[in-house]
């Protein structure tokens, strides 16, 4: 008897692809076939796991949903499925607008879905498992890396953000919750967690009454076969302090922060609702790179906020050329409805003057990233090879995040035997803005 297949489609933020994780565990347990983000036409079950953080975001989902309803409509799919941000925050709205999708599950009652189906559906469904929790996940990952996900929500409600409003509250995992999680992964063959959150520095506040990400990130650093540990997504007001001894202390730590800044003129930041001024950035920045030497700082920007002066943005530049961020990311402002800035503010930026000051700035970065790129030449770095891609094979140094920073492209040689998951050490020869060229040592 053929199994059923079920094709996730996962949108948005790694914090996203957890949860597919989390529920493509429980459909394999449950006897199903079990597929992500597959371009096979023809499939039994899509779930659509949507991202609702930013128009953009979420008109691509909204354009995702579409394309399989379509998809059912025309016969090439029986059950069509949504999840997620988009549906926690615009559930009603969506039911009536979109009658081809069989049901919307919110960002928390997702693993429903898995009761419904094996309940609802026992001629698609070949294992009646009850429902409970998966001890481990089906990463879509390369299997030498995963993410950990240690808590959700965020009570810090900046202006123009969203999050509040569809993930509520700060929530954090319990500490043996986390360490269990990560022990199964790095028994299954993973070398490299990135440890991610909303919030990944008020970590702990909720359950104990103070900042525990410290003790967290030094008990998992404990753990045998954990050989990177990566801190994705902290917040510049109240940093813990503690935590840049265990960035410095601990070598499976890597040295690499990432933590979104957003702005760094008085005006902005206080109109952001950031509650951290010019000057405590700019000790707080001198602080981590006193604390650990050599640390890659990764952070976002944001242009275009409204009430942002021309001498607003110039003083945003200025700060970027001498902070000199090894990796910065930058949008410009989008509305998001219920948010305090969509309430209290007028949208009075014009889009073309957000795109200028965008453009403008991230060839200022592109400048920087290269300079820094250029003078890495020569250096011995050790990396991590992520898998094989036509004549080379693709790395990264603890320095660089999946998916988002540069990569080390190391030429095949024959003879060479170089397995993904493997840790080796490389010259670069040559550098990119965005890329590493680089030969095995």
């Amino acid at each position: 008897m053929r199994k059923a297949s079920i094709n996730f489609i996962t949108m948005g933020c790694s914090k996203n692809l957890v949860d597919s994780e989390m529920l493509m565990s429980m459909f394999k347990q449950r006897g199903f076939h079990v597929l992500h983000e597959s371009d096979r036409r023809r499939v039994d079950i899509v779930v659509i796991n949507t991202c609702g953080f930013i128009e953009d975001a979420k008109q691509e989902s909204i354009d995702t949903i579409l394309l399989w309803a379509q998809a059912k409509e025309e016969g090439r799919i029986k059950r069509l499925y949504v999840m997620g941000c988009l549906s926690q925050r615009y559930q009603k709205e969506l039911e009536k607008e979109l009658p081809q999708v069989d049901k919307f599950y919110g960002k928390f009652n997702f693993r429903q879905l898995a009761d419904d189906l094996g309940s609802a559906e026992p001629s698609l469904c070949l294992v009646g498992a009850p429902h409970e929790e998966p001890a481990n996940r089906k990463l879509t990952t390369p299997r030498h890396y995963a993410y950990v996900k240690i808590s959700e929500g965020c009570d810090r409600h900046c202006a123009y953000c969203a999050i509040p409003i569809i993930t509520g509250r700060h929530k954090s995992r319990p500490i043996e919750e986390i360490m269990e999680e990560v022990r199964t992964l790095v028994a299954g063959g993973v070398k490299e967690i990135q440890l991610i959150a909303q919030d990944l520095t008020s970590y702990g506040t909720d359950l104990t009454g103070r900042q525990t990400i410290s003790e967290l990130v030094e008990r998992l650093a404990d753990i045998k076969g954990l050989q990177w540990i990566r801190l994705h997504y902290a917040y510049p007001a109240h940093f813990p302090m503690d935590l840049l001894r265990v960035i410095r202390e601990r070598p499976n730590v890597c040295n690499y922060l990432d933590i979104a800044l957003q702005h760094i003129s008085d005006n902005m930041l206080s109109r952001m609702r950031r509650h951290i001024t010019k000057e405590e950035t700019l000790k707080l920045i001198e602080k981590i790179r006193a604390e650990v030497p050599g640390i890659f700082i990764r952070t976002t920007l944001m242009v275009g906020f409204p009430g942002e002066t021309e001498e607003d943005f110039e003083e945003l530049m200025d700060f970027t050329r001498r902070a000199r961020f090894e990796r910065m990311g930058a949008f410009a402002y989008s509305e998001e409805e219920g948010t305090y800035s969509a309430i209290n503010y007028a949208d009075d930026v014009p889009p073309e003057v957000k795109q200028r000051r965008l453009d403008k700035l991230m060839a200022l970065q592109q400048s920087i990233a290269a300079d820094m790129q250029a003078g890495l030449i020569g250096k011995r770095v050790r990396v991590i090879i992520d898998r094989k891609e036509g004549d080379y094979y693709v790395a990264r140094s603890e320095y660089s995040s999946p998916e988002v920073d540069p990569e080390v492209l190391i030429p095949i040689i024959e003879g060479d035997h170089v397995r993904p998951g493997s840790f080796r050490d490389v010259i670069i020869e040559d550098a990119e803005a965005f890329d590493l060229y680089a030969r095995l040592v």
